[in-house]
């Protein structure tokens, strides 16, 4: 089961100021290719609704309309030359998606000996960006400005400046924050439109995992399923034998299955009937799941009943949905479930994590947990090991002990203030190779560029919720953006 995520919208516009075009021949056939330029390289990654060419207030005015009628998620300013801010003003009037200006340069330096009039103002982008902006903030409309090199790889036939560009770090910097933009497009894009299914209750006590359903769709989009264990139940009894082999030969493919713990007498070999349990509960649990996009999970009833049974079988099945693009997360916790959720939209993993303790002597924070754990992220095959109990939880089955590959991570985690805004905290670090307990938790060792007692009281002093999600690579600037795309705070440590 494999989730095709959908490209964000982009508009795209370029601005001059009409009364160049008859003075300078050939000027506004050269801002209009390098705005098809950037349409080609948007197109990439992304959706794009390029209006073209903006040189009067009336076109402005058609240009927002146009966007509006596209549903974009983001507009980029392309400043091709010199135009007055009363041109682009109304498109954004118009149109509230969130606008990025871009200064491009098509030349790293002008042939001072051999340029014209005509020449300059081909290069003079930078020129009206501080009058946009001014107008921008006096408007009260957001807006970021991207400033560097255009980036181009052929030289333009008209050109007398040097124009290939695409190797120089001036260029390379400045696509890297247009396509960071993307991206954070992308997560809100898709985070507007998913569907998150929430099945029993959060763990009792945790308070500061509970959350308002209304609050999460009012900031996010989400809509939130809410699921019972009786419907999970009905799908149980519709699992056929073919369906738990399938799930079966998932698990001898997927994992090691662990020998009985040499430290942890509750940590054992799991029997052939947990392991089979666990692959009828999953085959039910992918059907419980078609139509959601990310599932929030706990049930704690009565001890004995048959739900007590059900859930054992859990940590499996949603192992095998988080590695499949349907990101689990246990005890009830909604705002880490959107942790878990960005990451795996921007393909960097999404691991269901707390921090454990701090080892002194490596200088790291272990992070880890019982909950679910993304493949994607794994340092070689995870381990299946068997738990005489669950604990702080009812019950006992098959559990996931594995960590991270080392190398770069970022912890993102989902908080709420005390005025009721979601707010993002992002932290950079690096995953080591070190020793684990053999206990069927994930665990990682993770070094940060504080000692870990300095950096703990750092993270805590966040009020976190005390999960997050953990990612591979450094992800800071993309989530930054994403925060700002989606009008959530945010704090990087």
């Amino acid at each position: 089961m494999e989730m095709e995520y959908v490209k964000p919208r982009i508009g795209i516009y370029t601005v001059g100021l009409h009364a160049y075009w008859e003075q300078f021949n050939g000027l506004k056939e050269r801002i209009v290719s390098y705005n098809r330029f950037i349409e080609e390289k948007l197109s990439e990654d992304a959706e794009v609704y390029n209006f073209g060419l903006v040189d009067s207030v009336e076109l402005g005015r058609q240009a927002g309309e146009y966007f509006n009628k596209n549903n974009v998620d983001l507009i980029f300013l392309h400043s091709g030359t010199y135009a007055t801010s009363s041109i682009v003003l109304p498109v954004h009037q118009r149109c509230q998606a969130r606008t990025i200006i871009l200064s491009l340069q098509p030349t790293p330096q002008i042939e001072y000996d051999q340029t014209d009039t005509g020449e300059w103002l081909a290069q003079c982008v930078a020129c009206p960006v501080p009058e946009f902006t001014n107008a921008f903030n006096r408007s009260k409309i957001p807006f970021t400005v991207i400033s560097g090199l255009l980036g181009l790889e052929t030289q333009g036939t008209s050109a007398i400046c040097n124009e290939i560009t695409n190797e120089r770090p001036e260029a390379k910097r400045a696509w890297n924050e247009i396509n960071e933009w993307i991206l954070a497009a992308k997560v809100k894009r898709n985070i507007q439109n998913s569907t998150f299914g929430f099945l029993g209750n959060t763990y009792n006590g945790m308070l500061d995992m509970y959350s308002d359903f209304t609050m999460v769709q009012a900031q996010t989009g989400i809509h939130i399923e809410v699921l019972e264990m009786c419907d999970l139940a009905a799908f149980l009894e519709t699992v056929t034998s073919t369906e738990i082999g399938e799930k079966y030969k998932q698990l001898q493919e997927m994992f090691i299955i662990s020998e009985d713990s040499p430290t942890d007498k509750l940590a054992r070999k799991p029997t052939e009937e947990q392991l089979l349990w666990a692959c009828k509960v999953a085959a039910a649990q992918q059907k419980l799941v078609e139509n959601l996009d990310a599932l929030v999970y706990y049930y704690h009833g009565a001890h004995g009943n048959e739900y007590e049974a059900l859930q054992s079988g859990f940590i499996f099945g949603h192992f095998l949905l988080t590695a499949n693009h349907i990101p689990c997360a246990g005890e009830g916790d909604l705002k880490t479930a959107i942790a878990m959720k960005i990451c795996d939209i921007l393909e960097v993993g999404g691991s269901y994590s707390e921090i454990v303790a701090a080892d002194y002597n490596f200088g790291t924070i272990l992070f880890g947990h019982d909950g679910p754990f993304h493949l994607q992220i794994a340092d070689g095959k995870p381990i299946l090991r068997g738990m005489g109990l669950y604990h702080g939880k009812q019950g006992s089955g098959v559990s996931v002990e594995a960590k991270v590959r080392t190398g770069e991570i970022t912890a993102l985690g989902v908080t709420q203030t005390n005025e009721g805004i979601l707010k993002l905290i992002i932290s950079e670090g690096n995953s080591i190779d070190g020793p684990i307990m053999k206990i069927g938790n994930t665990q990682t060792h993770v070094k940060f560029n504080k000692q870990p007692d300095l950096y703990m009281e750092r993270w805590f002093n966040e009020a976190p919720t005390h999960h997050c999600a953990i990612s591979i690579g450094h992800n800071a600037s993309v989530l930054e953006k994403t925060a700002n795309l989606l009008n959530i705070s945010y704090s990087t440590l």
